[in-house]
């Protein structure tokens, strides 16, 4: 890959900026502020001090004993992003990127979100940093996660339901960007996941490589050699940009990401542009984004980021799907094995896992990021499981 390409932010094929002219020079500041200030000192120095003061990083990565014994193979490690504050690896990212919208002078800040993690994040930060929040939601998101809107709002956010189209993720990312090419000149995007024109998936990578910066560490601390398997589950891909970044030079080590099968962007996907940049994307009949179901309204987006399609592409990862009952039943059994309750989007990966393990030796090892904790999910699966 050229040097050019790369610096336009493209990964093979996949990404690059298919924006109008103002909204790339937005784009274009944006991107140069980022180069400039990821590498300064002082930048990095706050970046550190808020992962550890605020966020509580650096978090465990945990031996979960009781899952392995009971699966009969591999040893699987959990990475703890759902100790983090507010309960996710969103945050990670939200913390970077307001540093930097701190620095580029910008009191303004709007978000989109599905589950309502990344708004969450999102109002918390604003909330520390004294800057006006709006965050966009699809509607039928509002009412599936109605406890993180109340949060939200509670923070100081706006949260504006998006009734357009299926009221999901992918309206509220059509509706930010909307407001972003109006209000450009006063407001930063703070884009919550691997996805979007360039450098929004480079920039979210970057924040969140700190979970596999940490997990390469912690394993290799704690077992002396890196693991045969890294999973996590897929939406737009930012859990599992940031589990897998320090392991892709790594060729011995498995990636693998999971999703919904009824949202399975990289399983049977196709290249196209959505949201202002290329990727694999589920289309219809029609060549329109075609709508899209999971239980986890944060993997509920019918495109992923540009560098996942691309390792798709490349074989460099490997992605697989599992159905809502295999997800229901992983958010069960970690709960009742380990005494740790999982996000829907996390069970994705456990789901997958506990098919990987028992085929696995018992002296080989598997991190599963454990991208945010159930709280949010408990009122929907007690319905689910109702019915």
């Amino acid at each position: 890959m050229s040097h050019a390409e790369f610096e336009k932010g493209y990964f093979g094929q996949f990404g690059g900026s298919f924006v109008p002219p103002a909204l790339q020079e937005v784009l274009d500041y944006l991107a140069e502020q980022f180069e400039r200030y990821k590498e300064d000192p002082d930048f990095q120095n706050e970046y550190v001090y808020y992962l550890k003061e605020y966020i509580g990083r650096e978090n465990p990565l945990t031996f979960a004993r009781n899952l392995t014994e009971k699966l009969n193979g591999a040893k699987i490690y959990l990475k703890r992003e759902d100790l983090n504050h507010t309960g996710a690896h969103k945050i990670n990212n939200v913390i970077g990127q307001i540093l930097l919208a701190k620095r580029m002078g910008v009191k303004r800040v709007i978000a989109e979100t599905g589950a309502g993690q990344h708004g969450v994040a999102t109002a918390t930060a604003c909330a520390m940093f004294n800057m006006d929040c709006t965050i966009y939601m699809g509607a039928e998101d509002t009412r599936r996660q109605a406890l993180n809107v109340f949060r939200m709002e509670l923070l100081g956010a706006k949260v504006v339901a998006v009734s357009k189209g299926q009221g999901r993720l992918k309206e509220a990312v059509d509706e930010a960007l909307n407001d972003l090419v109006a209000n450009y000149k006063n407001t930063f995007y703070l884009l919550g996941s691997a996805v979007g024109p360039h450098p929004f998936p480079t920039m979210v990578k970057h924040f969140q490589s700190v979970i596999s910066e940490e997990s390469k560490r912690q394993i290799l601390e704690k077992e002396g050699r890196l693991p045969d398997a890294v999973i996590a589950c897929t939406g737009g891909g930012s859990n599992a940009i940031g589990a897998f970044a320090h392991y892709l030079h790594e060729e011995k080590v498995r990636l693998i990401g999971v999703e919904p099968d009824q949202a399975a962007t990289l399983t049977h996907g196709v290249p196209a542009v959505i949201h202002g940049f290329k990727c694999l994307v589920l289309l219809d009949e029609e060549g329109n984004p075609q709508p899209t179901y999971s239980i986890a309204a944060g993997l509920d987006y019918p495109g992923v980021g540009p560098e996942h399609s691309f390792l798709k592409e490349s074989g460099r990862a490997e992605y697989y799907t599992v159905t809502n009952e295999e997800v229901l039943e992983a958010f069960q059994v970690l709960s009742k094995t380990e005494g740790i309750l999982p996000a829907l989007e996390s069970s994705h990966a456990i789901a997958y896992a506990c098919k990987l393990a028992p085929t696995m030796n018992k002296d080989q090892i598997i991190i599963v990021n454990l991208s945010g904790r159930g709280d949010k999910d408990v009122e929907q699966v007690f319905h689910m499981l109702k019915k």
